[in-house]
């Protein structure tokens, strides 16, 4: 099995068709190459300030570095780009809302080893999601030319569709390689793994993932990013990064007050349970019929 490249030009909906049957999908050239140059120049002070992780899971020589719509402007590029939002819109169109659920640079130095095989979901409490029932839609741009020699992410294709608590190795997955500017999609449910730099170069990707609001986010938006810059975002990004409603009763203010409202300062709508549920259950069954 091989890993499916789709260009540029593809839509949301297609994306998230292939990443449902295959559990990942490399679009190639998503991005032109300088607008990562741009992003790391403004990041490059704070992964430089970062420690390499302290166990097999992070990596011995590898930087992860977060709070990445709080430190560069790009960021928000990548994290709203258009290609990105209609292919979650999609993978995760059986739920009411999602939202960011971390930004982070994962910069794997030489001579660092393969990280074992896993499912991003089991961050949540290795709880056994259905198969089929996504609540994770990943990317990982890519900062550099994946290739295998310089650890590219491993995919167990397929895997997506097979029970929990498997193991695998890493001579059950394969590379995905892709070009500076691309991004690999895939499921929280697929599993995967960082693959070992045996190259002479520091290996650069930029992971930005997506869960359903029902859930906790990994990185925490509401204290990653200071409230007073959150505030000035769009706000379609803020809504993104939690403030807002989750699924149709979670995370309301006080007395059934919007969360957008300690952004923008402004009285909003109340929060209507019997209007908001009924509306969507509605959506959410619509959704699982298409």
């Amino acid at each position: 099995m091989e890993i499916i490249h789709l260009p540029s030009s593809t839509s949301g909906a297609e994306i998230a068709k292939v990443l449902r049957r295959d559990g990942a999908v490399v679009v190639d050239e998503m991005v032109n190459p300088s607008l990562l140059d741009r992003f790391f120049d403004e990041m490059q002070p704070f992964v430089d300030a970062t420690r390499n992780g302290g166990d097999g899971f992070t990596g011995f020589t590898t930087r992860r570095t977060g709070g990445l719509l709080a430190r560069s402007a790009t960021a928000q590029e990548l994290v709203m780009h258009p290609s990105i939002i209609a292919a979650c819109d999609d993978f995760l169109g059986h739920v009411t809302s999602y939202q960011i659920h971390l930004t982070q640079i994962i910069d794997i130095g030489p001579g660092g080893e393969a990280q074992p095989i896993h499912r991003d979901q089991w961050a949540f409490d290795f709880f056994p999601f259905p198969i089929g029932y996504d609540v994770q839609c990943n990317t990982i741009w890519a900062g550099d030319d994946f290739t295998e020699e310089n650890g590219a992410t491993r995919i167990v294709i397929g895997s997506n569709q097979l029970d929990d608590g498997l193991q695998f190795t890493l001579k059950d997955s394969i590379p995905a390689e892709m070009t500076k500017g691309s991004v690999l999609f895939y499921s929280g449910s697929v599993y995967h793994g960082g693959g070992a730099n045996d190259s002479d170069a520091n290996r650069r990707a930029i992971n930005i993932t997506y869960n359903v609001s029902f859930l906790r986010q990994e990185e925490n938006q509401y204290l990653s990013v200071p409230r007073e810059q959150a505030a000035a975002f769009p706000e379609p990004l803020q809504r993104l990064m939690g403030y807002q409603v989750g699924a149709y009763a979670l995370g309301y203010i006080d007395d059934l007050r919007d969360p957008i409202s300690v952004l923008t300062g402004e009285e909003s709508a109340e929060v209507s349970f019997a209007g908001e549920s009924e509306e969507a259950r509605a959506t959410v069954e619509a959704r699982q019929q298409e």
